[in-house]
């Protein structure tokens, strides 16, 4: 079977939310030809094995591609998100990004989309069903959305031993239990596992039969302070100008996390408990309540081996009750990046986080940017990589990089104008709303009025901090 080749401005490996959010501004800002390769049989890359009753962790209305609204516009009714902004299912959002494709990105003539296909570099791919290879010449560049790796539970193996006839089972495969256990186990401390604590206990599932494993505690973002519409315009930017006073006024990383969560930016699950993990995970105060009728938390590091009658961790171990289920949340859904890869490097656009928690407008501002500066250097200096956070510590940095970034953004009146017009930026359009309003002005000004002292103390809170980790 001889490779066919085929020609196209841009090569985009990956169409999931990055891959969709980046190719969406070169259709609809140039007349760009694109070949989308994929190895999954339809966009919405993570979201086609991801656990069934997942949903999105911020609001619907500033998720998806720029040119197509997935948000109706609605508010949550009833259940632990009551009167907030719609949160889209999995099967909202797997459904949107396939209409997406089929409706509007197909139809342009100007895409060419390869599913089920593995890229193996240098422009060429083969498809996973028919053997088929292809080789892509690229007239501009080639755009690697799967930069991120980002990782569900059923696709995740477990880093711990597990003897047989141990019964576990990835958090994906839980609404499929028909023999009930006397004692669930989750097995993860992050969003996935906050996410099956809050399944079993909204399917009426007793707190004491859950026990949680949580190798360390993380900070939250309340869900209430990031609705992007104007009757939370109080909550959104009082917790905007606390993270900017106490960002530039903490004398320690201890002093910070907890000026922090004086100011309502961060909560925790345990107030007893001092978090080490933040991830960016978000709650709303009606879950966070319901997971703190958990009772039964184990903190004895990770596991590192599941045996049929004991559980080993790295600081002791458990016995095992009669009838018990393992539901894995251990995956990470980002980890091993390599460090300093620039979003811009010659022929190649690796797109990356640079707003906190926001990686598909990221990824359209990356090409809007593309599309519209010259030089590598003054495109990733509008673009610089805000590194998903791991540690509790890393908050400095990232936080200090995305302030930095959304300074330079506003310098720039051309970018600025865009960044408005964004539906995926989620709260210029608040602010600018604001005008006139005396009380949200002076909310705004003092956000504003901390900015530079913010990121100044972030990156010497830094600084000193890796000091005295070398």
């Amino acid at each position: 079977m001889s490779q066919k080749v085929i020609e196209a401005d841009y090569l985009v490996i990956g169409s999931g939310a990055v891959g969709m959010a980046f190719s969406d501004i070169l259709l609809t800002e140039s007349d760009a030809t694109i070949v989308i390769v994929d190895r999954y049989a339809k966009p919405g890359g993570h979201w086609n094995a991801a656990y069934p009753f997942v949903q999105l962790h911020q609001p619907s209305q500033f998720y998806g591609v720029t040119s197509r609204e997935l948000s109706r516009g609605r508010l949550e009714q009833g259940g632990l998100n009551d009167g907030l902004n719609e949160l889209a299912s999995g099967a909202e959002v797997s459904a949107y990004f396939d209409d997406v494709m089929r409706h509007q990105f197909l139809p342009s003539g100007r895409v060419q989309y390869f599913p089920m296909c593995d890229y193996t570099g240098n422009g060429q791919f083969v498809s996973k069903v028919g053997g088929q290879e292809y080789h892509v010449n690229v007239k501009k560049k080639i755009v690697d959305a799967t930069f991120l790796k980002t990782k569900v539970p059923s696709t995740h193996t477990p880093n711990f031993s597990i003897d047989e006839g141990v019964r576990f089972m990835p958090l994906n495969d839980l609404p499929k239990v028909t023999d009930q256990p006397d004692r669930y186990v989750v097995v993860g401390g992050g969003k996935t596992g906050i996410d099956a604590c809050l399944w079993l206990l909204q399917m009426g599932c007793d707190p004491d039969k859950i026990q949680w494993i949580r190798p360390r505690d993380a900070w939250l973002l309340n869900r209430r302070n990031t609705q992007p519409t104007d009757e939370f315009f109080f909550d959104v930017f009082n917790a905007q100008a606390g993270m900017m006073e106490s960002a530039a006024n903490a004398d320690s990383f201890e002093d910070l996390f907890d000026k922090l969560e004086n100011c309502g930016y961060f909560l925790r699950i345990d107030p007893n408990q001092r978090p080490e993990m933040f991830h960016g995970a978000t709650i709303s105060a009606a879950e966070l309540d319901a997971l703190r009728t958990i009772k039964d938390v184990v903190r004895l590091g990770r596991i590192t081996h599941l045996g049929r009658d004991q559980i080993d961790f790295q600081k002791g171990s458990l016995p095992v009750a009669e009838n018990t289920l393992f539901v894995d949340c251990s995956a990470r859904p980002i980890d091993d990046l390599p460090d300093d890869v620039p979003v811009f490097a010659e022929n190649v656009i690796t797109p990356q986080m640079v707003r906190s928690y926001q990686p598909v407008f990221s990824a359209a501002l990356a090409a809007h940017v593309e599309l519209n500066y010259e030089g590598d250097d003054e495109k990733n200096r509008l673009c610089a990589v805000v590194p998903p956070p791991e540690a509790d510590t890393d908050f400095a940095h990232f936080t200090a990089i995305a302030l930095t970034n959304q300074y330079n953004w506003s310098q720039d009146s051309d970018l600025s104008k865009w960044i408005l017009k964004n539906r995926l930026d989620g709260f210029s359009q608040m602010a600018r709303g604001a005008d006139g309003n005396d009380e949200k002005m002076a909310l705004l000004n003092r956000m504003r009025s901390n900015g530079v002292a913010a990121v100044m103390n972030l990156m010497k809170l830094d600084q000193e901090y890796k000091q005295q980790e070398a």
